[in-house]
Order: structure tokens, then sequence, then C-alpha cells
């Protein structure tokens, strides 16, 4: 049985102080959630602060985003050793956002992987098609695509330590999330591609999230769904009522 995974992207939102006061309130609310793994990611300003409101809690310290190397001459760069350092679990690779605006490549996500693999941080490894791919029949070409770059000469021992996150970019912070169904055939294309790569027991055991406007009204229809494992949650996650409702319908699976 996979354990379902709910992890907030706070994005380039919440100050310090904002950021001690949600983390506060979830940890209140979700200190005896024990079957969902739950992980905050709040902007690079706020780890620290963050990490240590969640100490010896059951939430868990994400990242947004990484550069490939421990270390040198890369200014402006965060390095995992660097988030291993402040407490990171996990960290978020390939979010659309880093791959529209930043003009992030599959290549450049699997030397995240790999580093991160090597530091022992867990990756999670957004992947998905925009609206112009979905409506041109795209879709699953850019799937396998962001998937055979991503997990290039990645094991099936280091595979089980990633999660995989579906985020149809059409549906990102637009309201328009895709239907259960939609998300579901996706689902299962990932974990058969999965399957094709390595082997039917890595399909099964591999976690994979949803991500794109999920909210308190459409996580339960989601959830439902045996191939979704959980959720990224980005506007959804800024508040702590919305978020904790969000783990509550995915600790029911």
């Amino acid at each position: 049985m996979r354990r379902p995974i709910i992890a907030g992207n706070w994005k380039m939102n919440k100050t310090i102080g904002e950021s001690i006061e949600l983390s506060t309130a979830l940890k209140r609310v979700l200190f005896d959630e024990g079957s969902v793994d739950i992980v905050l990611c709040p902007p690079f300003t706020a780890l620290s602060e963050v990490a240590e409101t969640i100490l010896d809690s059951n939430l868990a310290l994400g990242a947004q985003n990484c550069f490939w190397e421990e270390k040198g001459a890369y200014t402006g760069e965060i390095s995992p050793l660097m988030l291993k350092d402040l407490g990171c679990k996990y960290t978020i690779v390939g979010h659309s956002e880093r791959r529209q605006y930043f003009g992030e490549t599959n290549q450049l996500v699997n030397k995240k992987i790999k580093t991160l693999l090597k530091i022992g941080i867990n990756p999670i490894m957004c992947i998905g098609e925009n609206l112009e791919e979905r409506e041109s029949g795209k879709t699953f070409d850019i799937i396998n695509n962001h998937i055979e770059g991503g997990l290039l000469d990645i094991s099936s021992d280091e595979l089980l330590k990633i999660t995989i996150a579906y985020e149809p970019v059409w549906a990102i912070g637009t309201g328009r999330n895709a239907t259960p169904e939609q998300a579901g055939e996706v689902h299962r294309f990932i974990r058969k591609k999965i399957e094709k790569l390595y082997n039917g027991e890595s399909a099964t055991l591999l976690r994979i999230q949803y991500g794109g406007s999920v909210t308190p009204e459409n996580i339960s229809d989601l959830i439902k769904d045996p191939d979704i494992d959980g959720a990224l949650v980005g506007g959804a996650s800024l508040k702590s009522d919305s978020f904790v409702k969000i783990v509550k319908a995915a600790s029911n699976k």
C-alpha cells in the first residue's frame, strides 16, 4: 500500500513571520495525523524558521528548487547540501514554472535529481503538459519525454525515493483543474511507463501525486483514484484551514 503524500508549495509567498504563523497553525492541527506524509515547502528565506517550528513533529520540510552542484561559484544558487543542512527531507524539481520562466530542461532536472539522491533528499519530480500540448493531443508524448529525460540513469532503488507529481500546466493557478478521469488516465500512463522502464514492482510502489488547482472541494474525488497518491498543492496550501482539509481527505484514502 502506497502512503499518500500531500506537499504544500508556497511558491513566492509568505514572509518569515507569516511562514512561522502558518507552520505553527498546521503543526497544531495536524500533530496526530499519522496516515499521510505532509510536506511544507516555504520560500528559501523561511526554511530555517519553518524547520525550527515543525521540529519533532510529523511535518516534513521541503524546498521549492535547488542547484545541481553541492558547492561552487554559482552566485545566487542554493545547493542540495545547504538544504540538507537546514533539515529538508524533500525538494521539488522541474516545476512547470521553473521550466516556463527559467528554461529548465529535462537534462537539468535529471542533474538535480541525481545530486539530491546523493545528498539524501527525496526529489518531487514535476511533469506535465501545457494547454496547447493537451489540445493538440501531445499529452502522452510530453509525459513520456519528461519521464525518460528526468529519470535517465536513475536506478530502481533510487526511483522509490522519488515522488512524481503530475501537474497539467493548464490547470495550475487557473481554477481549471483536470477532472478525476483526466488525472487518473495520465497517472495510469505514468505507472505503465515506469513498468516498462523498470519493472512491475517499481511501478506499484512509486508514489504519483496530482498538482493543479487542488482544493478542499475537489481533493476527495481526485484521491479516490487508485493511481493518485496525494497532491502537490499550490494556492490552497497558503491557508491552514484549506490545507488541513486536503490532508484530512487524503487520510481517508
